[in-house]
């Protein structure tokens, strides 16, 4: 738990370093439950835990100190659904609270759907991956940082 005033307590000093050595276009993927995390992060990214926590709880925190791209066309982006469980209909009913909280933070941001592998590929060229405690099917989502004018910096 980081005890400091002003920081949500659901991000680790871990998680807060990264988040601070990340620059202008770097991508953070916060992984559900299932994701291949250390697989992945076995080949270049730092794997930073956080066990337990869903990833709306994390992405509120984090968008709090974490400034999104606004230079791109989309600053976040999610796995999109396998052909099979398009056609079964398959509902994703976390990808609003995404969008509702990527909103309050960047009224600009919107979702990218990125096809599964190529969502597997652009992870491993992450900054780091987060793995939380999502258990949503498709919970997975990247965030793209962007900047912080200079007249906001303290």
């Amino acid at each position: 738990m980081v005890v400091l005033k002003g920081i949500p307590s659901v991000l680790s000093p871990e998680l807060l370093y990264a988040l601070a050595k990340m620059g202008h276009g770097d991508e953070l993927v916060l992984a559900d439950a299932n994701f291949p995390a250390s697989s992945i992060c076995a080949c270049g990214p730092t794997e930073i835990r956080a066990d337990g926590l869903r990833i709306p709880q994390l992405l509120e925190a984090i968008l709090k100190l974490f400034p999104l791209d606004t230079y791109v066309e989309h600053s976040a982006a999610v796995m999109d659904l396998v052909e099979s469980d398009k056609q079964r209909g398959l509902a994703v009913p976390v990808w609003k609270t995404y969008e509702v909280l990527l909103h309050q933070s960047c009224p600009e941001a919107s979702l990218e759907l990125v096809e599964r592998f190529a969502f597997y590929d652009r992870a491993k060229k992450a900054f780091a991956i987060v793995a939380t405690g999502e258990t949503s099917l498709y919970g997975n989502l990247i965030l793209k940082k962007g900047v912080i004018p200079a007249e906001l910096l303290l």
